[in-house]
C-alpha cells in the first residue's frame, strides 16, 4: 500500500511518498481503507525522532482515521465490511489502510464527511479523558483551558460547556483565536501574548477561583496556575510545549489547597482503557454531535501530496482547530 513515510536522509526529516506492507487485521480488528486522517503534534514529534511508536503499534504516522471497512479479522461482531467508521490509532493513519480493534472504532454520523470525523478522535477523547475522567469536572465549576484553540482545547471548550455548563477560561495567542473560544462556549478570553492569566483571573473572578486547569505548556505556566486554583481543585498536563522544569517549585501551595495534580498521555494507553474510554465517550456525545451541539473545529484541509505544508502550519502555530489530510 502506499504510505506517507519518514524520509531521514537529509540534513531535516520530511515525508515522502513511499511503499508499506498491507496490513493485515488481527481477531477483533478491522482493516479500514482511510478516507481522511488528521494532525497532531504527536506526528511532529514522531516525525523528528523525539516520540517513538509504542511497542507493537504502527510505525507510521497519524493518531486518528475515518474510513470504509475492507475486512474483519476473526470475532468482529460490531462492523462489517462496507461499513463507515472513524476512531483512534496507536499510528498507521498516514496511508492508504489502518487496522483498529472494533472496541476502538465508531459507527460514523451520516451528517458529518469523513473529513470532519478523523478530525474527531484523538483530541475529543483525550479531552474527554482529561476534563471528565482525570480532572472530574463538576456541574458550573469554573475551568481554565490553557491553549484553548487548539485542537484538544476546542474540544475542551465545548465539553466543560455541553456535559458541565461549566464557567471557561481559555488562553490564547491572537484575538481571532479566542473570538473562536468564544463562539464554542469560553467565557473569558485572555490572551497570553498580551496578558498575566493569573492577573486577569484574580481580576475579573477573584482570588483562588479555579476548579480545574487543563494544560499543555508546563513549566512556564506553573507558578500562575497554582496561584488561581481554588481548595480541592484539580490541575491536569496533558503536554509540556512551554518546557518541563519548574524554577523556585515549593509545594506549600499544593498541601495547603489540596490540590491534585495528573499527567496523562493517550497514546501508550492499553486498549481496554481505549476502548472503555470511546464506549463512554461515544455514548455521552453521541446525541450532541447528531444536535451540531458538539462539532469538530477543522482549520484547513490538506491533500495527503501536500503533508509538508500541512506540517509547516502546525509547527508554525498557524492553525485554530484540526488540520486534517485526505485520503490516498
Amino acid at each position: 500500500m502506499k504510505a506517507l513515510l519518514v524520509d531521514n536522509s537529509g540534513d531535516n526529516p520530511v515525508m515522502v511518498i513511499g511503499e508499506h506492507p498491507d496490513p493485515v487485521p488481527a481477531d477483533k480488528e478491522l482493516l479500514v481503507k482511510i478516507e481522511a486522517t488528521a494532525l497532531n503534534r504527536a506526528d511532529l514529534l514522531q516525525k523528528a525522532g523525539k516520540y517513538p511508536p509504542p511497542v507493537g503499534e504502527s510505525p507510521i504516522l497519524g493518531l486518528e482515521m475515518a474510513g470504509v471497512v475492507e475486512s474483519v479479522g476473526e470475532g468482529v461482531s460490531k462492523f462489517q465490511k462496507g461499513d463507515a467508521v472513524f476512531g483512534l490509532l496507536g499510528g498507521g493513519g498516514y496511508a492508504e489502510y489502518c487496522t483498529i480493534h472494533e472496541d476502538l472504532a465508531m459507527p460514523m454520523l451520516e451528517s458529518l464527511s469523513f473529513e470532519e470525523a478523523a478530525a474527531i478522535p484523538e483530541v475529543f477523547l483525550t479531552a474527554f479523558q482529561a476534563v471528565i475522567w482525570l480532572a472530574e469536572l463538576d456541574e458550573g465549576e469554573t475551568i481554565l483551558i490553557h491553549a484553548g484553540a487548539s485542537g484538544v482545547g476546542t474540544a475542551a471548550i465545548q465539553l466543560a460547556d455541553q456535559l458541565k455548563n461549566a464557567r471557561i477560561v481559555v488562553t490564547a495567542g491572537s484575538d481571532e483565536k479566542l473570538q473562536l473560544c468564544r463562539s464554542l462556549g469560553a467565557r473569558l478570553l485572555i490572551n497570553y501574548k498580551r496578558q498575566n492569566h493569573s492577573d486577569i483571573i484574580e481580576a475579573e473572578l477573584g482570588k483562588n477561583s479555579v476548579n480545574v486547569i487543563i494544560d499543555f505548556v508546563g513549566s512556564p505556566y506553573w507558578h500562575d496556575n497554582l496561584k488561581v486554583m481554588a481548595m480541592d481543585s484539580r490541575l491536569v498536563y496533558l503536554a509540556m510545549l512551554g518546557g518541563a522544569k519548574v524554577e523556585k517549585m515549593s509545594i506549600v501551595p499544593i498541601l495547603s489547597k489540596r490540590l491534585t495534580i495528573k499527567g496523562s498521555t493517550l497514546r501508550n494507553r492499553n486498549t481496554a482503557y481505549k476502548a472503555r474510554l470511546t464506549k463512554e465517550f461515544y455514548s455521552n456525545t453521541i446525541n450532541l454531535f447528531k444536535n451540531v451541539k458538539l462539532r469538530p473545529i477543522i482549520d484547513s484541509v490538506y491533500d495527503w501530496r501536500d503533508v509538508e505544508k500541512a506540517h509547516s502550519r502546525m509547527e508554525n502555530n498557524q492553525n485554530a482547530g484540526k488540520i486534517v489530510l485526505n485520503g490516498m
